[in-house]
């Protein structure tokens, strides 16, 4: 009997995931270098390890391609093979605030992690990843009920939703 759980669970593994993740290239803009790095590392990240599955579907591992469509935070979720399964459309305004909020605190923080000392710098990153756990939290809230993901795919998520908003 352990053998089919141990199969049950690998199972799952293999298929409640993201099997890739892009952003729309309508939707974004080029980045500087410290954007372009934060993109390619949290879709790296992403597609190393991640929890995402859609509540009542067996279609996994998945593709995912965020962007925006009329100023709404677009979930465009396909198989792996790239066959359409649903896109989800999120309204941005209850992440307004926090992604105001975050670009503050990052730009701070790219600007001291050039001239400021340690101390400065590990403050401002504390605030900076309080606040990405704040958003990722609201992103999960929003996409409840639609997708099921963990907390380290929501930040990862957000990170990207985040880049859509970058300028160039």
């Amino acid at each position: 009997m352990p053998a089919e759980a141990d199969k049950a669970t690998e199972t799952d593994a293999s298929t409640n995931r993201l099997a890739a993740v892009s952003l729309d290239e309508a939707s974004i803009s080029r980045g500087n270098p410290d954007q372009e790095h934060e993109r390619a590392i949290a879709i790296f990240d992403i597609l190393e390890e991640n929890s995402f599955s859609l509540p009542g579907r067996d279609h996994g591992p998945y593709a995912l391609v965020i962007g925006l469509v009329e100023n709404k935070l677009s979930f465009a979720i396909s198989t792996e093979k790239g066959e359409a399964v649903m896109t989800h459309l999120l309204s941005l305004s209850p992440f307004r605030r926090v992604i105001r909020d975050y670009e503050m605190v990052c730009e701070s923080y790219y600007s001291a992690i050039r001239t400021a000392s340690p101390t400065q710098i590990e403050a401002i990153d504390m605030g900076r990843r309080g606040l990405h756990n704040e958003a990722s939290e609201l992103l999960k809230q929003r996409l409840d009920g639609k997708v099921d993901l963990d907390h380290q795919t929501a930040r990862r998520l957000f990170t990207l939703v985040f880049a859509l908003h970058w300028k160039g």
